[in-house]
C-alpha cells in the first residue's frame, strides 16, 4: 500500500534526503504549470485555464520539456511513492499537452468514439506508454490502492480535481486523502437523492473491482472519507441507485 512504502524505504536506507529531493525538483515544472493555470472554485471544481497556457509559447515549451524528460527518467532509483507520484503527474501532464493541442473542444472525447486514451503516448524511462497504460497497466497494477483514481485526472468535469500542486512523495499519503474528501463530499462524487438512495459517480461503476467488486465495497470506501453529516445520510440511504459522470471539459468559466 501507498501509506507505508515511503517509512519502509526509509528504514531500510534505500531512500536519501538528496534523493527525494532530487525527485521533487524534477516536478517543480509541472507545479509551476499548474499554480498558474489551476484555478480553484467557490463550487469545489477545480478548473484549468487551457486558453492561458494555448496563448504562451513560453509555457507549452516548459510543459513539453517536463514530459520529454521522463524519457530518460530512471524509475528504478525511486521509491516505490516516488514512482507513484512520478506516474501519476506524467498522466496528468500529457493529458493537459494533448488538450492544448485540440483546443478549443468540448469534452476530451470530442472527436473519437470512445476516447483518446489508447492513442496519446509518451516515453518514461525508455517505454513508451499510453494513457491507457499508465492508468491500468502500471498504476492500477502495481498499486493496491483505490485512491490512484483520485491522482488522475481526464480533463472532465465528473473527474477528481487536479491539484494546484504536483504529486509529491513526501505529501502523497496526505495529498490523496484530501483529494478523496474533496471528490467524496462533492455533488460530483456522491449525492443523496431526494426519493432515497444514493447517485455516485460512475468511476465507481467503471472501476468496481478496485473497491471490493461491490456496491457495499464503494459505499464503505466512500464513508472513509465523508464528511460526518454526509456519512450519516449515507447510512441512512446505503443503496446505489444511479451512477453520473459529465464528460465536460473543465475549462474555466
Amino acid at each position: 500500500m501507498i501509506r507505508t512504502t515511503l517509512t519502509s524505504a526509509l528504514a531500510l536506507g534505500a531512500l536519501s534526503g538528496a534523493a527525494l529531493g532530487e525527485a521533487s525538483e524534477f516536478h517543480t515544472p509541472w507545479t509551476e504549470i499548474l499554480q498558474t493555470y489551476v484555478v480553484e472554485g467557490e463550487d469545489g471544481l477545480n478548473r484549468f485555464d487551457y486558453g492561458g497556457l494555448k496563448a504562451s509559447d513560453e509555457d507549452q515549451a516548459k510543459l513539453k520539456t517536463y514530459i520529454e524528460s521522463y524519457a530518460t527518467l530512471d524509475m528504478d532509483t525511486l521509491s516505490e511513492d516516488e514512482q507513484f507520484a512520478a506516474y501519476s503527474n506524467a498522466y496528468n501532464a500529457l493529458t493537459i499537452d494533448h488538450m492544448i493541442g485540440r483546443y478549443p473542444v468540448k469534452s476530451i472525447r470530442s472527436g473519437y468514439i470512445v476516447g483518446p486514451w489508447k492513442r496519446v503516448n509518451m516515453t518514461i524511462d525508455g517505454r513508451e506508454l499510453s494513457l491507457d497504460a499508465i492508468e491500468n497497466d502500471v498504476l492500477r497494477v502495481d498499486w493496491s490502492d483505490p485512491r490512484v483514481h483520485y491522482a488522475v485526472n481526464c480533463a472532465s468535469i465528473g473527474c477528481p480535481n487536479l491539484l494546484t500542486k504536483a504529486w509529491d512523495a513526501e505529501t502523497l499519503d496526505e495529498d490523496l486523502d484530501v483529494a478523496a474528501r474533496a471528490f467524496i463530499n462533492h455533488p460530483r462524487g456522491v449525492k443523496v437523492l431526494d426519493r432515497g438512495g444514493l447517485q455516485v459517480s460512475r468511476i465507481y461503476k467503471w472501476y468496481r473491482e478496485d473497491f471490493e467488486n461491490s456496491n457495499e465495497g464503494v459505499i464503505r470506501h466512500i464513508l472513509e472519507y465523508a464528511e460526518p453529516e454526509l456519512a450519516t445520510q449515507i447510512r441512512a440511504n446505503a443503496s446505489i441507485k444511479k451512477h453520473a459522470y459529465d464528460w465536460g471539459l473543465n475549462d474555466v468559466e
